[in-house]
């Protein structure tokens, strides 16, 4: 079977360590970056802004800048960011089943 390079690219994507967990926790809706720290504690705070650039260029997440004092940036997922929360879902499920790890 030969692989699809779109298939390839997107694993590249959702591949990188983080990438679902932060679409995961912006399901719950637009957060801003301090928030989405507080859910993910493991996760640096260069490397969130690292992927969150990241989804951004890919146009899974928006940056939204409300320009009122001091300035609020708020995250959240776009139309292609949410397309993807079924799979995530269904990993979830997957997860449940077969990953033998306590918690949740």
């Amino acid at each position: 079977m030969e692989l699809c390079p779109k298939f390839e690219e997107a694993f590249r994507l959702l591949g990188k360590r983080w990438v679902g967990i932060i679409i995961r926790v912006l399901e719950a809706g637009p957060m801003r970056f301090n928030e989405m720290a507080e859910q993910v504690p493991e996760i640096s705070k260069k490397m969130l802004t690292e992927r969150l650039k990241d989804l951004e260029e890919q146009g899974m997440v928006k940056r939204e800048v409300v320009p009122e004092t001091p300035v609020r940036i708020t995250y959240r997922l776009t139309d292609k960011g949410e397309a993807i929360t079924p799979a995530l879902a269904e990993v979830q499920k997957w997860a449940d089943e077969w990953v033998e790890k306590t918690g949740c």
